[in-house]
């Protein structure tokens, strides 16, 4: 039990900052001011020769994109300056994004950014020659995914559900479908529940050679459709898509190559079921062979089908099943000699790396051991090395490793305690590190091969300096009890000044969501500040990751499979009565909190605790997973039709009328992923019941509850609410 050893070990490590100054931190602080503005390193992209680096820069008139060394930090010259480069149609341009040519002589600016869904963003759209200074737009309207080809010659793009590609010699667009149809056919780009769920929008690639555009065709004609009415007329619009929830009809996707050249598409034999996933396209080093990544609908079996180009033709090359289900990402690359690639799986209970040889039927394990790998950051063919990040040290830490494409030689290249969030750099020459601790604000490094820190690009002094401005509690690792005699790791906020022989209330936060992480050695942990600004009046904020999150192995992470909901709240109900045994806790004073899962796992918490908590905050709540989409649901749960007693049952709808104490619950109207119909759901079911309970909806408002006053008037809302009943 190597891990739970190094995460108590962690665990009794004190963290703290100096207690120099005095002032109180207020919501304007937060919301309005940006007090604690923390900076990063925007706009940071990577040169080809792996020595330098590009960077926007300016203000609100005038806009660079300077060329930077990479050693040196110093400026070498400037590709852009939108005060003198003009395109055709006289706008002058902003831009939000770039991004090169694989030559790096072309640039694709990306203006006027319209969000459409968490992931996919519209933008009026341009295209840079560096060389002539010359800049047209590429379309008259704003697009989605404008991606050059590998030669810089061509930008495919999608518009009004259809792919098009733009050639820059010709100044020709080409239309490669001509289907599309709101609410009915999509071409290259992702039907919600797939941007949503498989975190991925861009659903077309260029092949390495760029000769076939391979792409994603969506059917959603028999997907159910959700209806939101956005408010602001006499009489509210109606917004209207495909939203297929739990049991529901998906749709049917196909995928499709087209032959630039020959301008013709054939379909890749995905084989004949329909009803299935396909979570991912890559493709190979060969340029003719595509890689469609196939799962069945209960994600608990993922094939790998490497396609030919020319003729669809598709054969199975990794076959891989799990008792609960596969996870999918982007862990995965295939290497030169064109029969094997490296990726990550849980196959042996943890998330390690292997070498797959699918022409040997070879297996190799490239790390083991009781943790979990995070990311695949590169893979060196040139030294035969794979860089990646890994909580092996602790659960809570995020360290950079490097091991031989045959397991051996690993070495640790960040050796420093905390979060190491890295970027490569092109060569693996270098790598941008973002690393911070639980009360340590963000250093971002650049750090060689061999893990030197080669100097410091942002260290955050302004924010450190400010912080020392004001009065902080403390703020620590610890460990609490959970249910079944489990150990929860847990992070504490205790008020400046704190006396152990006093009485405080505490206020839990969580998320709690399967393979989640709230408890991290990072900075800053979940609404940090407004957690500070609740301490500096007399409140202790706890959090505690309990079964279902993440990187303490799969069967950790997994327990929860066909009840969500039932362990994670076992395991809050009985953080909180341990926490109530401490000298220092007032135990009839204990609330808790949580935005999205974390909402519906604090409205189930109260509910099933009822004499444990006096106060919950639930923001954005799942009231019934009966509600959410199919792909994150049913991963879980299976469907309800296979399952209704592990929804029922654990549904806050189900056991709103063991409601005691005060409950808030908010939501937006205009939610596109957590319906605002398990807030009216839930209402009803409260109504129904005969409890009492507050309610704050914010009209228009998605998900994020955030734009203009939104955010201030949110946490105002549920600060008032926390002081006033707990």
């Amino acid at each position: 039990m190597r891990y739970i050893i190094l995460a108590l070990a962690i665990a009794t490590s004190q963290f703290s900052f100096a207690q120099n100054g005095s002032k109180e931190i207020t919501l304007e602080d937060i919301w309005k001011n940006s007090t604690f503005r923390m900076k990063s390193v925007p706009g940071f992209n990577a040169m080809k020769d792996g020595k330098r680096y590009t960077q926007i820069t300016g203000g609100k008139d005038l806009q660079t994109i300077q060329i930077y060394d990479l050693q040196t930090g110093k400026a070498t010259d400037t590709i852009f300056r939108n005060t003198k480069i003009i395109p055709t149609d006289g706008t002058q341009i902003f831009a939000d994004d770039y991004s090169f040519s694989k030559d790096e002589q072309k640039m694709l600016l990306k203006a006027e950014s319209q969000n459409v869904y968490r992931r996919s963003v519209l933008n009026k759209v341009y295209v840079y020659n560096i060389s002539t200074g010359k800049v047209e737009p590429l379309h008259d309207e704003k697009v989605l995914h404008a991606t050059f080809s590998p030669d810089g010659n061509k930008v495919a793009f999608v518009k009004g559900n259809n792919l098009y590609y733009k050639d820059l010699t010709t100044n020709q667009t080409t239309a490669v479908t001509t289907d599309g149809e709101w609410n009915k056919i999509i071409n290259g780009n992702c039907d919600w529940v797939y941007e949503e769920e498989f975190e991925f929008t861009r659903a077309f690639d260029w092949s390495p050679d760029g000769k076939y555009l391979a792409y994603y065709r969506f059917d959603e004609s028999k997907v159910p459709e959700f209806t939101m009415p956005m408010y602001g007329k006499l009489y509210p619009a109606n917004y209207t898509y495909k939203y297929p929830k739990a049991g529901e009809p998906n749709s049917v996707v196909q995928i499709k190559i087209y032959d630039v050249a020959a301008g013709k598409t054939v379909n890749a034999n995905i084989g004949t079921e329909i009803d299935q996933y396909i979570p991912r396209i890559k493709w190979s080093n060969d340029a003719k062979q595509l890689c469609i990544f196939r799962m069945n609908r209960l994600q608990n079996k993922l094939e790998l089908l490497l396609t030919d180009a020319t003729s669809g033709a598709a054969n199975v090359i990794y076959e891989e099943t799990n008792p609960y289900y596969v996870e999918v990402n982007d862990n995965l690359a295939f290497l030169k000699d064109g029969h094997s690639f490296i990726f990550n799986s849980e196959r042996d209970g943890y998330n390690h790396l292997y070498h797959w040889d699918w022409q040997s039927k070879k297996l190799t394990d490239l790390t083991k051991g009781n943790y979990d790998i995070e990311h695949i950051i590169g893979i060196d063919e040139n030294t035969k090395q794979v860089y990646y990040t890994a909580a092996e040290a602790s659960p809570m830490e995020r360290k950079l490793y490097a091991v031989g494409f045959n397991g051996k030689n690993k070495k640790t290249l960040t050796p420093e305690g905390g979060v190491h969030a890295i970027t490569p750099i092109e060569g693996y020459k270098y790598f941008l590190d973002r690393h911070s601790r639980l009360n340590e604000p963000p250093v971002y490094y650049l750090r060689d091969a061999k893990g030197k820190v080669i100097r410091t690009l942002e260290d955050n002094k302004d924010l450190k300096n400010k912080m020392q401005e004001f009065a902080l509690g403390n703020i620590s690792f610890t460990t609490v009890d959970g249910a079944n005699s489990s150990k929860l790791n847990a992070w504490m906020i205790t008020p400046p000044n704190f006396d152990k022989n006093k009485k405080y209330p505490v206020l839990m936060y969580q998320y709690s969501g399967p393979g989640s992480q709230e408890v991290a050695d990072r900075f800053p942990v979940r609404d940090f500040f407004w957690h500070q600004m609740l301490a500096q009046k007399g409140y202790i904020v706890v959090c505690a990751d309990g079964t279902g999150t993440g990187y303490r192995g799969q069967e950790f992470k997994k327990k929860t499979y066909l009840q969500l909901g039932k362990l994670e709240s076992d395991d809050q109900i009985a953080a909180a009565q341990y926490l109530g045994t401490l000298p220092y806790v007032d135990k009839s004073r204990i609330g808790i909190w949580g935005w999205s899962y974390g909402g519906f796992m604090s409205s189930t918490a109260i509910f099933k605790g009822a004499d444990v908590f006096k106060m919950a905050v639930a923001v954005a709540p799942v009231s019934n997973w009966r509600y959410y989409d199919n792909i994150y649901t049913e991963r879980y749960m299976r469907t309800p039709q296979e399952n209704a007693k592990g929804y029922d049952e654990n549904a806050p709808e189900k056991m709103a009328d063991k409601l005691k104490g005060k409950y808030l619950m908010i939501h937006g109207t205009a939610d596109d992923n957590v319906h605002f119909q398990n807030a009216v759901m839930l209402t009803e079911a409260m109504i129904k019941a005969d409890k009492e309970f507050d309610t704050e909806y914010y009209p228009n408002k998605n998900h994020g509850i955030s734009g203009g006053n939104t955010r201030y008037h949110l946490y105002k809302r549920m600060t008032d609410f926390v002081l006033n009943n707990l």
